[in-house]
């Protein structure tokens, strides 16, 4: 998911080659770092990311902001709907709201009482009229079309629930990125990750033929639950695939598909824009990705820590075939040895989420990344969550959203492996929160240059995505790395659930959201500032060695 849901454990196998008796460098020496077995694997797992990112960028398209208005009693249908709204709508008291009614109310009189021309020239403002809710709406969408918002009346009282779906999808995100690594360390990489994706079809289309928008939002928290798991497994798989530097490479390269998918997406609701007709369009697809399984191997890294020797030769033996390398005599007995020397040194590493607040240096890098990884979230998926709120064409926005991603994700590759991680995540997160801010000294009548900024933004933020996680793990020591991540994506997890109810601030003031995304950017800019540079210095392995730094 954004794509992105992978990117809060990306590299954390990139930062355990130093340890005693590696079986990631092992594994290496019997088929290489990167060759062709590794390209063409990596290249499909990538492609997972495609329905993972349309599922979660769905409510763009599915709930979309429309204009909408009070519909009248069936014996006065025959009034144009210019008249009928002259006649019966309220001023609105929201200064910064984009109509000049309310739509939620109407005069609180009984309209057949009234003659055609007594109608035409009311005027209950100035009559001192109650007001009444109104019972049934009319939607301005596209004929025969049909959104969420029109579907089940999401608007007025009703609307946070519009809100509360893209919650309950992001809250599964941030659980299933807490659990889904249990589960993969568990019952093993491919086996997760082909169980996740046809749970991800089965579901994403089940929620296209529901009647109940209360079994929709139960679904919808599955279906962010699932497709983090379908993006962790499969990022996972591409890391354990390849070595050396190509860790780095693969694991930011696996994020691609991810711009992509918006700019497909944006494609698919031009053309079809009933909201059970996209959630068919981005579900089905994935039943294409299912044929992979007789494709993708098991992670032969997964295979040498559960001891499955036997299968895991098999798998060897294939990848030096394709890469053309020659297969170490006695490999079986040599991973073998690997996974004796790794159970004397696991003995050494019984660690547990108390010992990221025991110690002083790892507190302090503990509490930062909190703030780093909340703040990276919050602006990133808040621009990406409410394009539809900067103003211009949400089509257009869409598209160069995903293109301006492209040449980000390219860039964090170089600056991953020639620039060092301190300096270019502040300044890629300072960038993001400077243009963001930037937006407020232009009004709501100057779109261009308000999306031009938005977008610099967003691919600034891309970069820190990027780099961020890599950083992460560099930052803790070997025997506490993956609780050091895992426990960040909690802060993450957070983020993810405030995201969906920002923009309700612009009913306070529309400058708010944009103020908020520009402040987190430049706080998680100026937290990295406090931590030190991981690039070119030897891992940290111990609890010790990293608190004397």
């Amino acid at each position: 998911m954004s794509t992105n849901i992978g990117r809060d454990v990306v590299s954390i196998e990139e930062t355990t080659k130093q340890q005693n008796y590696d079986n990631q460098d092992v594994i290496s020496k019997i088929i290489g770092d990167f060759g062709k077995w590794q390209l063409h694997l990596t290249f499909f797992l990538a492609l997972f990311n495609l329905p993972c990112t349309w599922h979660i960028y769905a409510m763009t398209f599915q709930a979309p902001d429309v204009e909408f208005w009070c519909a009248p009693p069936k014996e006065l249908q025959w009034l144009s709907l210019d008249e009928w709204r002259n006649i019966s709508h309220t001023p609105s008291l929201n200064h910064h709201s984009k109509y000049d009614y309310n739509p939620c109310l109407i005069w609180d009189v009984n309209y057949l009482n009234f003659t055609y021309d007594e109608l035409i020239n009311s005027n209950f403002q100035h009559q001192n009229v109650g007001v009444r809710h109104c019972e049934k709406w009319i939607y301005n969408e596209i004929q025969n079309s049909v959104s969420l918002v029109s579907q089940w009346n999401l608007v007025c009282e009703r609307k946070t629930l519009k809100e509360t779906a893209e919650m309950v999808f992001l809250a599964g995100v941030a659980i299933g990125g807490l659990v889904s690594g249990i589960i993969s360390d568990r019952f093993g990489r491919k086996k997760t990750l082909m169980s996740s994706l046809l749970l991800q079809i089965i579901v994403g289309v089940l929620m296209a033929f529901i009647p109940w928008i209360e079994f929709f939002l139960v679904l919808r928290f599955l279906l962010g639950f699932i497709s983090v798991s379908v993006v962790f497994s499969g990022f996972v798989l591409c890391m354990e695939l390849v070595g050396g530097k190509w860790r780095t490479i693969s694991g930011v390269s696996y994020l691609f598909p991810v711009p992509l998918s918006y700019i497909i997406f944006a494609g698919i609701a031009y053309f079809i824009h009933g909201w059970r007709e996209i959630q068919l369009a981005i579900s089905l697809p994935g039943i294409l990705l299912l044929g992979l399984w007789w494709v993708l191997p098991e992670s032969p890294r997964w295979l040498l820590t559960m001891k499955k020797i036997d299968e895991n030769v098999e798998i060897l033996k294939e990848a030096a075939k394709m890469n053309k390398l020659d297969l170490t005599q006695n490999i079986d007995k040599l991973l073998q040895q690997t996974t004796s020397g790794e159970d004397k040194t696991k003995k050494n590493q019984n660690v547990g989420i108390l010992d990221l607040f025991r110690y002083p240096n790892i507190r302090k890098k503990s509490l930062l990344l909190y703030v780093i990884w909340f703040s990276v979230y919050f602006v990133y998926f808040g621009l990406i969550m409410n394009l539809s709120h900067i103003g211009g064409d949400i089509y257009i926005n869409t598209i160069l959203s995903g293109l301006v991603e492209i040449p980000s994700i390219a860039l964090s590759i170089i600056i991953l492996l020639k620039m060092g991680r301190r300096w270019p995540l502040c300044l890629t997160f300072l960038g993001g929160g400077i243009a963001c801010l930037m937006t407020l000294f232009f009004g709501e009548d100057r779109e261009t240059v308000t999306i031009t900024l938005a977008m610099f933004g967003k691919f600034s933020i891309a970069s820190s995505n990027a780099i961020a996680p890599v950083y992460t793990a560099e930052l803790f020591p070997t025997v506490i790395r993956n609780l050091g991540v895992g426990s960040s994506n909690v802060a993450a997890g957070l983020a993810l659930v405030l995201v969906p109810y920002l923009w309700n601030l612009a009913s306070i003031d529309f400058r708010l959201p944009m103020t908020l995304l520009g402040v987190f950017g430049i706080v998680g800019g100026v937290s990295v500032l406090f931590l030190e540079e991981t690039s070119n210095r030897p891992l940290i392995n111990t609890i010790e060695e990293g608190e004397d730094l």
